[in-house]
């Protein structure tokens, strides 16, 4: 996001709960919406001469945030929970989708309180040169009794989790051998719309832009350099309180096949899908 307050406090229209500023040490700064064992990273330029270049083996996470706010906003970059940082290395550079170190980092953390925690995570990133616009990484967390908080995870809108990320490609199977690697998951689903990864901890989409505006009722991110992360899906216990919500929050969402879509332009670029908890 260019305006990290002005993304937080679209966020709290749309009924999350959103945590405080946070400072990395390269120049970023986030504030996080919380589920249960999953979070979405909003994520600003602030301190522009805090960031590293990139460099042989070392992936700079502010410098490809920062390049990718110079063109556009939206989702940016997909993490998985980790396996263990070394472990997940191994297997990245064993399948060639990654040549980066290990990369480990800590910050303070604030609670509801105001007193501050420490947090330390260990990221291994990855890459598929299919998707130059998109980031991949999984993040091992070190202190994660500091950083999960249950008071930050009841929304408004009765969202209980995430339950899917979906990416948007002109050719969604040319991504499956870099996906089933980086996830670690040997099976996929493979449909006219594109393909399906299910992971632990919600699924990996990939659709053409046809399909794409089929399901969700929003005009597809350009995909003429590369596969694009276009939108979040999400797990709605009470869908007449989400509605509460957005009237609320004065955001307007499209009615489509059951669901309640923000569109990209209400949500600093990303579209928001929020769907029935299955019964």
């Amino acid at each position: 996001m260019r305006d990290l307050d002005a993304a937080g406090a679209r966020y709290a229209q749309l009924g999350f709960v959103v945590g405080a500023r946070n400072h990395h040490p390269w120049g970023t700064h986030n504030r996080i919406v919380q589920f249960p064992g999953v979070f979405i990273e909003l994520l600003t330029i602030a301190e522009p001469e805090l960031i590293p270049p990139h460099a042989p083996r070392a992936f700079s996470f502010g410098a490809f945030t920062r390049d990718v706010l110079a063109q556009r906003e939206g989702l940016a970059m997909l993490a998985l929970e980790g396996k263990g940082a070394a472990g997940d290395a191994d297997a990245f550079h064993a399948a060639g989708i990654s040549d980066f170190e290990v990369f480990n980092f800590g910050r303070d953390a604030r609670r509801p309180d105001g007193s501050t925690v420490k947090v330390a995570f260990s990221l291994v990133f990855a890459s598929d040169p299919r998707a130059p616009e998109s980031g991949f990484f999984t993040s091992q967390n070190h202190n994660p009794e500091n950083f999960w908080n249950p008071a930050f995870q009841h929304h408004a809108n009765s969202a209980s989790t995430i339950t899917g990320v979906v990416m948007v490609a002109d050719n969604p199977a040319d991504h499956h051998v870099f996906l089933k690697a980086f996830s670690g998951v040997g099976d996929l689903k493979s449909t006219s719309s594109g393909i399906t990864i299910e992971t632990p901890r919600g699924e990996i989409q990939v659709m053409d832009p046809s399909a794409y505006q089929t399901h969700f009722a929003v005009e597809a991110p350009d995909v003429s350099a590369g596969a694009r992360l276009a939108a979040l899906r999400f797990a709605v216990r009470d869908m007449d309180a989400l509605r509460s919500a957005l009237q609320a929050g004065g955001v307007d969402a499209i009615g489509h096949i059951g669901r309640l879509v923000v569109p990209p332009q209400m949500a600093f670029g990303a579209a928001l899908v929020f769907e029935p908890v299955a019964a």
